[in-house]
C-alpha cells in the first residue's frame, strides 16, 4: 500500500463529522492524557503510604463498585437533565476526587474518595456516548465510536509514559495534574460543546406529544437489548481476566514483572497504531458478524495463553485479543445506540455501562481466585468457553434485532450534519416486537456505549 493510499484512507476515516464531535474527541484525549490516578494508585498505596497489597486491591475494586452505581445514575441524568450539564458536573466531581487523593491519607477516606471517583467517572460515559449518537449521522456512528476509543487509548498511552517519567515529582503531584486535566476537559465541554438532547416531539399543530416515561426497568424489559447487555458482560469478563491472570500466569512460569510490562504494553501499542486501519477494514460490515468475530478473538486469544511459554508467545496472545477489543468496543457501542429510542439513549447507555463496571469488579476477583485455586489453565479454558458462548449468542440471538438494514444508508441531502441522518427508533415496551419488525425489514435506529 502506497503512502498516498494510506493518506487517502486516513482522510476518509476522519472525514464527515460535525465540529462538535471533534471538540468531544479533544475533551476525551485531554481527559485521558491526565489519567494518572488508577494507573499509579496501587503503587501509591503500597509504596508511599505503606498499605498492604490486599488493601490496594480492595480500593481498586471499590472504584469498579462505584462505577456500577454511577452508570445508571449518569444515564438517567443524561436523559432528564441533559448531556452537557451531566458531562460538566461529573467531570468536575471526578476532578475534585483526584485532587482529594493528593490530600487525604486515612484508609477510610481514601476508600471513600476512590468509590466516589468510580461513580463520577462512570456516570459521565452515558452522556458522552449519547452525545455522539445524537450528533453523528447514523451511518457513521460506529466510525465515530472507534475514533473516540482511539483518542481514549492514545491519551492513556501518553499518560502512562508521562506519568512514569514524572513519578519522581511524587504521586500527589500526578493526582493534581489528573484533576487539572479533568477540569480542562469540563471547560472544553462548557465552552465548545452544544447540548444535543433531542427536543420533545410535536404534532402537526406544534403541540408537544407526550412520550412514555422510560425507567431502568423499562430498558431491562427490552429483550434484544437485554441480550446484548448479557453477551457484552460475558465478553467483558473475558477481556478483563488477562489483566489479573496474565501477570500471575507469567510469574508462575518464572518470568519477571518487567516481562509482563513489555507484554501488556503491546495492547496499547497495537490499538494506537492500528485502530484506524481496523476501523477502515470493518466499516459497513454486519454488526452481528463483527460482534461474533470479536468474541471468538477474545476466546482464542486468551485461551492460547495456556499454551504460551515465552514473552514473545504471550505477546502474540495479547495481539489476538487486542484485535478483538478494537472490533468489539465501537461495534457494541453502535449496536447499543441502534436499539435505543432517541429520548432514552442515556438510560440505555447507562445500563450497558453497568455491564462493563460489573465485569471490572467481578473478573479480577474471580481470576485471582481461579489462579490461586484450580490453576491458570482452568482460567484460560473458562475464558475460551465463555467467549465461544458469547459468539454463538450474538449470531443466534441478535441477527434479526441488529439486521443491517440502515447502516449503509447515506444521509438525506436536507439533513443538517450537526443533527445527522434521520434515525428510526423502536418505541418503549417493544423489546419483543422488534425482532419481528426487523424480520419484516423495519429499521431499528443506531447508538452506543464505550469502555
Amino acid at each position: 500500500m502506497s503512502i498516498d493510499s494510506l493518506r487517502r484512507s486516513a482522510r476518509a476515516t476522519v472525514s464527515g463529522f460535525p465540529q462538535g464531535f471533534w471538540w468531544l474527541w479533544l475533551s476525551t484525549l485531554v481527559n485521558r492524557t491526565g489519567a494518572f490516578v488508577l494507573t499509579f494508585l496501587s503503587l501509591y498505596l503500597t509504596q508511599e503510604l505503606g498499605h498492604s497489597a490486599w488493601f490496594a486491591g480492595l480500593v481498586v475494586a471499590l472504584h469498579g463498585l462505584g462505577g456500577i452505581a454511577g452508570s445508571p445514575l449518569g444515564g438517567t441524568l443524561t436523559d432528564r437533565w441533559g448531556r452537557r450539564p451531566t458531562m460538566i458536573t461529573m467531570h468536575l466531581a471526578a476532578a475534585a476526587c483526584a485532587a482529594a487523593l493528593a490530600v487525604v491519607t486515612a484508609p477510610w477516606a481514601i476508600a471513600t474518595v476512590v468509590l466516589l471517583m468510580g461513580v463520577a467517572m462512570q456516570a459521565v460515559r452515558p452522556s458522552i456516548n449519547a452525545t455522539i449518537a445524537d450528533m453523528v449521522p447514523e451511518h457513521d456512528v460506529r466510525r465515530a465510536f472507534a475514533l473516540n476509543y482511539w483518542a481514549l487509548n492514545l491519551g492513556f498511552a501518553i499518560a502512562a509514559i508521562g506519568g512514569g517519567a514524572a513519578a519522581f515529582l511524587g504521586y500527589r503531584t500526578l493526582f493534581v495534574v489528573d484533576a487539572v486535566a479533568t477540569v480542562l476537559c469540563a471547560v472544553i465541554v462548557f465552552l465548545r460543546l452544544p447540548e444535543t438532547r433531542p427536543e420533545a416531539a410535536v404534532d402537526q399543530r406544534g403541540e408537544p406529544v407526550a412520550e412514555e416515561k422510560v425507567s431502568m426497568l423499562t430498558v431491562l424489559r427490552d429483550a434484544p437489548f437485554r441480550t446484548l447487555v448479557l453477551l457484552n458482560l460475558f465478553v467483558c469478563l473475558v477481556f478483563t481476566a488477562p489483566w489479573i491472570g496474565l501477570p500471575l500466569t507469567m510469574a508462575g512460569q518464572g518470568l519477571d514483572p518487567s516481562s509482563f510490562g513489555m507484554v501488556i504494553a503491546v495492547n496499547g501499542i497495537v490499538i494506537v497504531a492500528f485502530q484506524l486501519l481496523v476501523n477502515k477494514l470493518t466499516d459497513k460490515r454486519s454488526p452481528v458478524l463483527l460482534l461474533s468475530l470479536s468474541a471468538l478473538l477474545f476466546a482464542f486469544g486468551t485461551g492460547a495463553t495456556a499454551l504460551a511459554g515465552s514473552p514473545v508467545a504471550f505477546a502474540a496472545t495479547v495481539i489476538v485479543w487486542t484485535i478483538g477489543e478494537m472490533i468489539h468496543v465501537p461495534t457494541n457501542a453502535a449496536a447499543t445506540a441502534r436499539l435505543a429510542p432517541e429520548h432514552a439513549r442515556g438510560r440505555y447507555q447507562g445500563v450497558m455501562g453497568m455491564s462493563w463496571a460489573v465485569a471490572g469488579f467481578v473478573a479480577p476477583i474471580a481470576a485471582g481466585a481461579i489462579v490461586d485455586g484450580p490453576g491458570p489453565d482452568v482460567l484460560w479454558t473458562a475464558t475460551t468457553a465463555i467467549g465461544v458462548l458469547a459468539a454463538i449468542g450474538y449470531y443466534t440471538r441478535l441477527r434479526k434485532a441488529l439486521a443491517d438494514g440502515t447502516s449503509n444508508a447515506t444521509p438525506d441531502a436536507t439533513t443538517s450534519p450537526e443533527q445527522g441522518a434521520p434515525k428510526v427508533h423502536k418505541g418503549e415496551g417493544q423489546g419483543d416486537e422488534i425482532e419481528a419488525g426487523a424480520e419484516a425489514g423495519a429499521g431499528t435506529g443506531q447508538a452506543s456505549v464505550s469502555a
